[in-house]
């Protein structure tokens, strides 16, 4: 546990007073940053409609982050595997691939990453906002890389470039489900520890019990947990107080359909909270490791140990982005990642 690889899940937080195109600069420049403080990987979300995030398209910030980059593995947390085409995937993250050989992670997941209406705009089909034929998309994906019975219809169907293999996949989950996916797939699993319907414990008991190699290239022989968790560290214990107050009101504002940029801390202190939002926040502080750099190591080492992780993947909702990559390196300090050139 005590050297424990950590990375980085990034959402290209929007900071109220900023334009959302510059948030997606702020994770370019976040990349850069954790890969010399020795991250493992660095991971872009799929979320839509949101005010505070501009991670809407994964793969487009992976080709960016992993063309500003040389080291860090690259990858999404995740692709909503039911918001696109099986073979779209494919195609795309073998172009990934055979761009930045050996350095990108296929993170997947089921939900849609948004609310039912945007969910709807994104798949064209109300039969599809309800269908739980993740399976049947998942064995699609592959298929168009380890290839199809002969008579399937889409047997002919070239995922181009074909001569690069998917990149390693994960399956992402929340609940129980996610970790029986992943074991049954025989892939890597991420758990959504900074959020997660279950306790983590149980998800990742179950994916390693129904864990079955597969064999694939690149596919882990043996279980492989990443933890996601959200941490925010500071100098004092002080300030990270404040920093973390002005996520609270971020997340009670998503959790009252009043979403917005990402508040300061000042716009934190001075708001009128009710008493809605003071439960909300209070619920949600559950999920966030908060303060100095060694009480939070070894509050996330706790999370670790308790869900039984390898890795844990960091977000961090910050409104200053200088503060926020301050996070990240006093994070790798007090886990004494070996920094990079």
């Amino acid at each position: 546990m005590s050297t424990l690889p950590l990375s980085v899940l990034d959402l290209s937080p929007v900071p109220s007073g900023t334009l959302p195109s510059q948030a997606l600069h702020r994770t370019i420049e976040l990349a850069r940053a954790t890969e010399r403080f020795g991250y493992e990987r660095f991971w872009l979300a799929e979320h839509h409609s949101l005010p505070s995030v501009s991670s809407s398209t994964p793969s487009v910030l992976i080709g960016a982050v992993a063309a500003a980059t040389s080291r860090i593995r690259v990858g999404s947390g995740g692709v909503m595997l039911p918001n696109h085409s099986p073979l779209t995937v494919a195609e795309t993250f073998r172009v990934l691939e055979g761009l930045h050989p050996g350095r990108i992670d296929l993170g997947i997941g089921r939900a849609p990453g948004t609310d039912q209406l945007t969910a709807y705009a994104l798949r064209r089909s109300h039969e599809a906002l309800s269908a739980d034929d993740f399976p049947q998309q998942y064995a699609e994906l592959i298929a168009y890389v380890d290839g199809f019975e002969p008579s399937h219809p889409f047997a002919a169907i070239r995922a181009m470039p074909d001569d690069v293999p998917l990149p390693p996949v994960w399956i992402l989950g929340s609940s129980l489900y996610g970790g029986q996916a992943a074991g049954a797939f025989g892939t890597g699993f991420a758990f959504a520890g900074h959020f997660g319907s279950v306790d983590p414990a149980e998800a990742v008991d179950g994916y390693r019990a129904s864990f079955r190699p597969s064999g694939r290239p690149g596919a882990p022989s043996e279980s492989r947990v990443i933890l996601a968790v959200s941490a925010i560290v500071a100098d004092t214990q002080e300030r990270a107080d404040q920093l973390a107050r002005a996520n609270d009101l971020s997340i009670a504002r998503l959790r009252t359909n009043q979403p917005g940029p990402l508040p300061s801390p000042d716009e934190a202190a001075a708001h009128t909270w009710t008493s809605i939002e003071l439960d909300i926040a209070a619920q949600a502080r559950r999920f966030v490791t908060t303060g100095t750099p060694d009480a939070v190591r070894e509050g996330l080492l706790e999370r670790a140990r308790h869900a039984g992780a390898d890795e844990l993947i960091v977000t961090t909702n910050v409104h200053d982005p200088v503060e926020r990559q301050r996070s990240f390196e006093l994070l790798a300090e007090a886990f004494a990642l070996a920094p990079r050139p």
